[in-house]
C-alpha cells in the first residue's frame, strides 16, 4: 500500500519580465527554496533528495541552484518536460514517498528566459522534439507567419468555434477574467485591470488569440517540500499539511497526431489524467473548489474546462458566460491570474499552481481566497508531450 504524501512547505518568486531584475537562476531558487523550507520548519538537511525542474538550462543546473540551499550530497535529479516540468518534478517526489522510499523530498523549479517569443527550433544535427507536433499542425491548417506556440494553440480555438459556436469573445472574457484575478496577486508579472475591449482590440497574434491572451516569458522560482504521513506526524505539521490525494501524468496517444487541432494540444491527454485522478481519489468535478490550469493561451483554458469535466464537450463557452469560472460561480479557475498574468517561467509554473492551491487550502492566499477551499485541481501541460493532474486536499 502507498503512503500518503502531504505538501508542508512552499515558496515562491515573483515572476518578473526577464532582465527587469539583475539576478540569476541560483539566486532564484535560494529565495524560493528557502521560503518552502522556512514554511515547513526544517532546514534543508532534513531533505533527502531534491527534485529540480528547468527547461532552458545546461545538465547541472538543478545542483548549481540546489547547492545555494546547502550542500549535504543527497540526489539531485534535473528534471525537464517542457511546460509541465514543474509539476514533473512534484510528480516524482511524490512518486518516492508514496512508494516508502523516502520520507522528505524538496521540488524545485526555475527559468531564466530571453525575452519574446519561446525559441522552438531545436538543434540543427537532430530531430526537434516537436517535430511530430509543427508536422501535424501545417497538415491541418498550413503554417501562418506567425509564433508556432500562439499557432498551434490558436488553431484549437479556431477548431472550437467551427464545432461548436465559440465566439472570439468568449476567449477574451478568460484573459479579462484572470488579468482581474492577478490584481490581488502580489507576486504576478501583470498586475493591470483591462477591459474586454482592451483584450480584444489589443494586438493580434494568430487568431483568434490576441497579445492579452498569451502568456509572457518570464523569470522565477517556485518551490515545494513533501513529506509522509509518518514524518508530517513526527514533526506536528498537520496543521499546514495539504495532502496530495491524487496524482496522474500522461504523454501523447495516436490522437495527438490526427487531423484535430484541439486533441493536438493535448486535450486527451488532459481527460486521461483528470479521469485516473478523479478515480483514484472517488471524487467528481463537482466537488472542487478551486482550479488552477494551464492557460498558456485563453483558448487552452476554454478547451481545458472540457477536458477536466466541468462540462460536456462543448458547452465551455457557456461556463464563461454564466460566470461559473470565477468568485461567485461554481469553481474560481486561476485566482492567482494564471499563466496569463502571473507569468509562465517555464520549470516554475507546475510548483508556483502548487504554491497557489496550498495557500488557497490553508485559507492564506489574502485577498484572492476562495472562501470555504478543501479541494483543489492542479491541471499543468507541456507539449511534446505531458499533462500532468494533481488533486489536493485539506488534511
Amino acid at each position: 500500500m502507498s503512503q500518503k504524501v502531504y505538501v508542508v512547505g512552499v515558496g515562491m518568486t515573483p515572476f518578473e519580465k526577464p532582465g527587469r531584475r539583475d539576478w540569476d537562476y541560483p539566486d532564484m531558487v535560494k529565495e524560493a527554496g528557502t521560503q518552502a523550507l522556512e514554511d515547513a520548519g526544517i532546514d534543508y538537511s532534513a531533505i533527502e533528495q531534491v527534485f529540480c525542474g528547468y527547461v532552458y538550462g545546461d545538465s547541472t543546473s538543478g545542483q548549481r541552484a540546489a547547492y545555494e540551499l546547502g550542500l549535504t550530497g543527497v540526489p539531485i535529479y534535473n528534471v525537464n518536460n517542457n511546460c509541465s516540468t514543474g509539476s514533473t518534478a512534484l510528480f516524482m517526489a511524490r512518486q518516492l514517498i508514496a512508494g516508502g522510499i523516502i520520507d522528505t523530498a524538496l521540488a524545485l523549479g526555475f527559468e531564466k528566459m530571453q525575452r519574446g517569443s519561446l525559441k522552438t527550433d531545436g538543434q540543427e544535427d537532430r530531430a526537434n522534439p516537436l517535430g511530430r507536433h509543427f508536422e501535424t499542425m501545417a497538415s491541418q491548417r498550413g503554417f501562418a507567419r506567425a509564433p508556432a506556440a500562439p499557432q498551434i494553440f490558436g488553431n484549437a480555438g479556431l477548431e472550437h468555434m467551427e464545432r461548436y459556436g465559440t465566439t472570439a469573445e468568449h476567449f477574451a472574457k478568460i484573459a479579462h477574467k484572470n488579468h482581474l484575478h492577478s490584481t490581488n496577486n502580489p507576486r504576478s508579472q501583470f498586475q493591470d485591470e483591462y477591459t474586454l475591449e482592451q483584450i480584444l482590440e489589443s494586438r493580434p497574434v494568430h487568431h483568434p488569440l490576441t497579445m492579452l491572451q498569451c502568456c509572457p516569458t518570464s523569470d522565477g522560482s517556485a518551490a515545494a517540500v513533501l513529506m509522509s504521513e509518518a514524518k508530517v506526524r513526527e514533526l506536528g505539521l498537520q496543521d499546514q499539511a495539504i495532502e496530495i490525494a491524487a496524482m496522474s501524468m500522461t504523454t501523447d496517444m495516436p490522437s495527438s497526431f490526427g487531423k484535430s487541432a484541439i486533441d493536438l494540444v493535448g486535450f486527451e491527454m488532459s481527460q486521461k489524467a483528470a479521469r485516473q485522478v478523479y478515480q483514484s481519489a472517488g471524487i467528481t468535478p463537482e466537488d472542487v473548489d478551486v482550479i488552477e490550469l494551464h492557460d498558456c493561451f485563453s483558448t487552452n483554458e476554454l478547451i481545458t474546462y472540457e477536458a477536466l469535466g466541468l462540462c460536456d464537450l462543448g458547452q465551455a463557452g457557456r461556463l464563461i458566460d454564466e460566470g461559473q469560472v470565477t468568485y461567485g460561480g461554481k469553481w474560481v479557475v486561476n485566482p492567482s491570474g494564471g499563466l496569463i498574468s502571473k507569468g509562465h517561467p517555464l520549470g516554475a509554473t507546475g510548483l508556483a499552481q502548487c504554491a497557489e492551491l496550498t495557500w488557497q487550502l490553508r485559507g492564506q492566499a489574502e485577498r484572492r481566497q476562495v472562501d470555504g477551499a478543501e479541494i483543489a485541481l492542479q491541471h499543468n501541460l507541456g507539449l511534446g508531450g505531458a499533462a500532468v493532474v494533481t488533486l489536493y486536499r485539506r488534511s
